[in-house]
């Protein structure tokens, strides 16, 4: 292996090791959570509170990235708190974060494969990770987001479709810096 193979290497199992402590640890930002929820309306508000707490808190980092460079779109930033809004409905376990993290690493075409179906069994992470845009599209639309907002939310793991792609790009780079 060379020298910035391993270097890569280590970048990345650092920067899962801080993914798994943030999944444990996190905590949403108070700053962060007061600017937000003046974003959001109340139905926005209530279910972007129902979130896991790590979940609250990724989202405000996304959030807050694309607030602190200066980006005011709103649509842009409902999406950024509500894009893992869906996992609330199937709350991953930590666990099944690693299964899914590790098994995507290892094997991407079955991992996708894996992510078909409802989510039930040792595939339950699988199928997460590869539908909470979808649940999480659904959710916001329940709870009045703009078309804009949900299709960054629903494509926020994809090519832009119905999305505006300059939108949807700097949610994803976002979000990857995660």
């Amino acid at each position: 292996m060379a020298y910035g193979e391993t270097g890569a290497t280590a970048f990345r199992l650092a920067y899962r090791a801080r993914q798994f402590a943030d999944a444990l640890l996190g905590k949403p930002d108070e700053d962060s959570l007061n600017l937000a929820l003046r974003v959001l309306n109340e139905p926005q508000r209530a279910l972007f509170l129902k979130m896991p707490i790590a979940e609250q808190a990724h989202a405000l980092r996304v959030f807050r990235r694309l607030w602190d460079a200066g980006h005011r779109d709103a649509d842009l930033l409902a999406a950024a708190l509500l894009h893992d809004v869906g996992k609330a409905m199937q709350r991953p376990r930590v666990w099944e974060r690693v299964l899914w993290v590790v098994g995507r690493a290892l094997f991407p075409r079955r991992a996708a494969v894996w992510g078909m179906g409802e989510p039930k069994g040792w595939k339950r992470a699988f199928v997460i990770a590869a539908r909470h845009p979808e649940w999480s599209a659904h959710l916001a639309e329940g709870v009045g987001a703009s078309p804009r907002a949900i299709a960054l939310i629903r494509e926020h793991h994809q090519s832009p479709k119905t999305a505006p792609a300059d939108l949807l790009r700097l949610l994803q780079w976002a979000d990857n810096q995660e």
